[in-house]
C-alpha cells in the first residue's frame, strides 16, 4: 500500500491541501496530548477537562481483509492516547485467517471476536456489547487512523455531557487510480475542516435537517458515549454493508442520536486516511451503496418512527432535486461524464433503498430464527 505522502502528479493538488490542513491541525493534537485547551490563536483561560479521559472501546470489524486489517491495527497501536482497547469483530469469515492474525501477531493488545452472520451493523453490535469503554469508537478495515485520532475524540466529548456522537475527517490514504480520483471528485469522504455542530435544541438553516445524515459524517471515522448508543438499541441490523441495504447503518445512528436529544459534533482534528476502491467498477458499485444506504437508513427511519412521515415528505422534493443537480453541477469536470454516472448511480441506489431495507429485515428475522 502506498501511503498518502506518495501522491504525485495531478493528484499532488489534494495532498498539498491535505498536508496545509494537518499543519493547521498539528497544533490542536499537540494541546490535546499536552493538556493544554486554550483556542486556536492561543488566547484565553485554558479549558481543561474535569474529569480524567475515559476509557475509549475500538471497534474494528472486518472480513476476509487479514493484511489490510494489520495496517489498520499498527496505526491504532500507535495511538498516543492513555486509556483505550481495540476489538476485532471478524463478521462471517471464509477461513481462519484473520482470527490467526489477531490472535499471534496481536496477541495481548487486540481482543477479536467472531459474528458468523454477515452485516456490518450487526458486527458494530456484537463489537458494542463487548465494549469496556465509555467511549465506543468505529473505524472500518481499510482504514489507517492518526495517532492523535482518538485524543481529539476524548477532548470534544469532554466539551459537554450533551455530547452523543463525534464524527471527524476521512481523507484518502493514497490516490494513485482514476477510480479514486473519481470518487473524490464525486465528494469522497470528506466533510470540510471546520468543527461544525448539530442539535435539535439549535437546528440550522438547512430546511433539510435532520434528514441530511450524510453530512455530519461517516462510519469509518464515528464514536459514541456507549451508554447512549445502548440506549438506542445499537445498529438497526437491516442497514450496512453485507445486508441487502447496503448500507445506511451510520446515517441511521446519527438521526437516530439526534432525535434522542443529544448533540452530534463533526472535528476534523479527529483523523482518519482511507483506502479507497481502485478501480472504476469497485467504486461504481461503492456509489450505487451509498445511495442505497440512504433509501435504506430513510425507511428505518420511518419505519422505527412513523410519525417522522410528515417532516421527510415536506423536506423530500428538496432533496431529490439536491441529488439530481448533482449531476449537471460538473461541467467542468474533465471527467465529467464519469461523474455524472455516478450521480445517477447513486439515485439509483435511493431508488433500491427502501426495498433493500425490507428485503434487509425479512433477512434479519430469518438469521434471529436461526439462531
Amino acid at each position: 500500500m502506498v501511503s498518502a505522502a506518495d501522491a504525485s502528479g495531478p493528484d499532488g493538488l489534494w495532498r498539498a491541501l491535505a498536508d496545509t490542513a494537518y499543519a493547521e491541525l498539528a497544533g490542536q493534537l499537540a494541546r490535546h496530548l499536552s493538556g493544554d485547551r486554550t483556542g486556536p490563536s492561543g488566547c484565553g483561560a485554558p479549558h481543561r477537562a474535569s474529569h480524567p479521559a475515559p476509557v475509549i472501546s475500538v471497534v474494528v470489524a472486518t472480513r476476509d481483509r487479514p493484511e489490510k486489517l494489520r495496517h489498520c491495527l499498527r496505526s491504532l497501536l500507535r495511538s498516543k492516547y492513555p486509556e483505550f482497547e481495540i476489538v476485532v469483530v471478524d463478521n462471517a469469515p471464509a477461513d481462519g485467517a484473520t482470527e490467526a492474525l489477531v490472535r499471534e501477531d496481536f496477541a495481548g493488545r487486540v481482543r477479536y471476536v467472531r459474528e458468523p452472520v454477515a452485516g456490518l451493523a450487526r458486527a458494530h453490535n456484537v463489537g458494542l456489547a463487548r465494549a469496556r469503554g465509555s467511549v465506543v469508537a468505529f473505524t472500518d478495515d481499510d482504514t489507517l487512523v492518526d495517532p492523535g485520532w482518538l485524543s481529539a475524540l476524548a477532548e470534544t466529548f469532554a466539551r459537554d455531557p450533551r455530547i452523543g456522537c463525534v464524527t471527524g475527517l476521512i481523507v484518502p490514504a493514497e490516490l494513485e487510480t482514476p477510480a479514486q480520483g473519481a470518487l473524490e471528485r464525486q465528494g469522497g469522504f470528506a466533510k470540510g475542516y471546520a468543527s461544525r455542530t448539530w442539535s435539535l435544541s439549535d437546528p440550522p438553516t438547512d430546511p433539510l435537517f435532520p434528514f441530511t445524515a450524510g453530512r455530519f459524517g461517516s462510519g469509518a471515522n464515528m464514536a459514541f458515549r456507549t451508554d447512549a448508543l445502548r440506549a438506542l438499541g445499537g445498529f438497526d441490523t437491516a442497514t450496512g454493508a453485507g445486508t441487502p441495504g447496503k448500507g445506511g447503518d451510520d446515517l441511521l445512528a446519527f438521526f437516530e442520536i439526534l432525535t434522542a436529544g443529544h448533540t452530534l459534533v463533526y472535528q476534523p482534528s479527529a483523523i482518519v486516511w482511507h483506502c479507497h476502491r481502485r478501480t472504476m467498477d469497485a467504486v461504481a458499485a461503492q456509489v450505487f451503496g451509498y445511495g442505497a444506504g440512504l433509501g435504506a437508513y430513510l425507511t428505518g427511519a420511518l419505519l422505527r418512527n412513523p410519525r417522522r412521515m410528515p417532516a421527510l415528505l415536506r423536506r423530500l422534493p428538496r432533496g431529490i432535486r439536491y441529488s439530481m443537480t448533482r449531476s449537471r453541477a460538473r461541467g467542468a469536470d474533465p471527467e465529467a461524464g464519469w461523474s455524472r454516472h455516478l450521480a445517477l448511480l447513486e439515485v439509483r441506489g435511493m431508488v433500491y433503498g427502501p426495498c433493500g431495507y425490507l428485503r434487509g429485515r425479512l433477512a434479519g428475522a430469518g438469521a434471529g430464527a436461526g439462531t
